[in-house]
């Protein structure tokens, strides 16, 4: 495995609009995260990934772009943006930007102009279809949305349909049109000559869709996404924005991936003459609770995850490089889920070990190295997110509707992850000096990040010594993976080896007490305990009892 500075790194991911408002709009700006910076680098992390920082109407917060070219108004200007670059380069941080080029807003001008007439030269720039019916005013195929109903919206000055996969504000980009193709190399280019280190690319596996656009499998949602998941030029695509823009520079990319599975990564990110990404973000380890989506929840499977994470180690290993995450701003808060809030801090600490050690680029998404915590609403009219709205739409139908909804919403909504940054224990967490653009968690009075710098056993405090340990040993970057206690639905134990190093990481996932005993031929008075998360309890006979959620990592070295 070749080694390469985008391994060794970790990133943080900052949902700009709940990070931290500077001047009282109660809105995350880029000066807030300026003011941040030192804060970010001493986690541990050598990497920024902004969520969508550009002009936007908001109907997707950010993910709908009205201009890629410029910085949305709400979060600042292009030059507090170069400002934050800067500052950021400065304490020797990448910065990555969220490229979005599956479909634009309906603000932008390219759609503005597309509308006026079918013979616009911006007209080809997205995908549409004249409609059904006697009429023409039905649907041209069966597809659905996967945030908001149908699939395709009507457009009367032009009489036909445009397709949009997520909202209606959301157009499909129709990228079989090499100019919409050179649109975005020519963006790609303009944020690498700025100084911007590489990119995450969303739902990048949607931008090539069948011909003829057929009908899909009747689902609930998202029908058809089997004619546009991983399209027939998908490949092919990312190839020509390779080799005309990425290959000329020192970049980093990460592709995110819906329903991706190791065969279909591995055409993209194996490191050898045909690779177009880095690597990608997958997310079947996120499931091991719940059935496909985080809205249909199941009592949480340790078997089913670990099955995962092998499932992507023997498939990536010697050939491509994988991502290690836990949250990100479309999922609810890990500890909630996989931890325990009786447990917080241990579980935090806990999930952080077993996740960030294995083999892979870290990714932290803003509060969790705190430990923040899912939100619990009390009323539909506090929710902001469409896809919600659209999910009261569809279980309404199953007669999950009022109180029942709501609760189900607080467990599965991406809402909880968009919650602002708790910074203190001050009016608005000092997130603001104004009431806050969304609510906060009311336990910012005990959650926040003042009162985690203060505890030398905060989880914070804990991410850093875990940051900083990987980042001293190669053997937590490069070394392989091996599982131990495979069929235990409570313990998930892995070793990595490397060059005559060892680290054994032994995590509980239960509150009641498990034995635990070493595998063969490891003799843990012979490692060094690195990183744990309680007071040290001694060992006996090469095993020991776990505390609640309780981690431990030993490091052995050959003499």
């Amino acid at each position: 495995m070749k080694k390469s500075w985008y391994k060794e790194m970790a990133v943080y991911q900052i949902w700009p609009r709940s990070f931290k408002d500077s001047n009282g709009d109660g809105i995350g700006d880029l000066e807030g995260i300026y003011e941040k910076l030192d804060y970010i680098k001493s986690i541990g992390v050598d990497a920024i990934w902004f969520s969508p920082l550009y002009p936007s109407p908001n109907a997707d917060y950010g993910y709908d772009i009205a201009d890629y070219m410029d910085i949305n108004p709400e979060y600042g200007d292009m030059e507090t943006f170069k400002k934050v670059l800067n500052g950021a380069h400065e304490r020797n941080m990448k910065v990555f930007m969220d490229l979005v080029v599956n479909h634009t807003s309906t603000e932008h001008k390219w759609f503005k102009e597309a509308c006026k007439s079918v013979d616009n030269p911006y007209h080809d720039y997205y995908i549409w279809r004249k409609g059904k019916g006697k009429d023409g005013k039905q649907p041209p195929n069966n597809w659905l949305s996967t945030f908001e109903g149908g699939a395709w919206e009507y457009v009367e000055s032009v009489d036909e349909f445009y397709l949009h996969v997520f909202t209606k504000g959301q157009p499909d980009l129709n990228m079989d049109n090499p100019k919409v193709r050179q649109e975005v190399k020519d963006i790609m280019k303009f944020w690498l000559d700025m100084g911007v280190d590489g990119f995450r690319e969303d739902v990048i596996t949607y931008i090539s869709k069948k011909e003829g656009l057929p009908n899909g499998f009747p689902i609930p949602v998202a029908c058809g996404m089997e004619h546009y998941n991983c399209g027939p030029h998908l490949y092919e695509y990312l190839k020509e924005f390779h080799d005309d823009v990425l290959s000329k520079y020192d970049c980093f990319t990460v592709g995110e991936g819906p329903l991706i599975t190791p065969e279909k990564v591995l055409k993209l990110v194996t490191e050898d003459d045909t690779q177009v990404l880095k690597t990608m973000f997958s997310f079947d380890h996120l499931e091991a609770d719940c059935l496909m989506t985080d809205w249909i929840k199941k009592p949480f499977s340790l078997k089913k995850m670990k099955k995962c994470y092998q499932k992507w180690y023997d498939a990536m290993n010697g050939k491509g490089w994988h991502t290690l995450y836990l949250e990100n701003h479309d999922h609810p808060r890990i500890i909630d889920r996989y931890g325990s809030l009786k447990y917080r801090v241990e579980s935090g600490k806990m999930l952080a070990t077993m996740c960030y050690l294995q083999k892979g680029t870290p990714f932290i998404y803003q509060g969790q190295e705190i430990g923040m915590t899912n939100i619990e609403l009390h009323s539909i009219d506090e929710f902001k997110d469409m896809v919600t709205f659209n999910n009261q739409i569809m279980f309404s139908k199953f007669g999950i509707k009022g109180d029942r909804f709501v609760r189900m919403a607080n467990k599965g909504s991406r809402e909880n992850s968009r919650t602002p940054v708790q910074w203190d224990n001050s009016e608005y967490a000092g997130f603001s000096t104004v009431e806050p653009w969304f609510n906060l968690n009311p336990n910012y009075t005990e959650i926040n990040v003042a009162q985690a710098e203060a505890d030398e056993n905060s989880i914070l405090n804990y991410y850093r010594k875990l940051l900083k340990f990987r980042k001293e040993h190669e053997v937590a970057i490069y070394g392989d993976f091996k599982q131990y206690y495979e069929n235990s639905n409570e313990l998930f134990v892995y070793e990595r080896n490397l060059d005559g190093e060892k680290v054994l990481v032994v995590c509980s996932f239960a509150e009641k007490s498990v034995h635990f005993k070493a595998p063969d031929g490891i003799d843990l008075s012979k490692g060094e305990l690195v990183l744990n998360n309680y007071t040290i309890n001694p060992v006996n006979h090469n095993s020991f009892v776990t505390r609640p959620y309780e981690a431990r990592v030993y490091y052995f070295k050959e003499v």
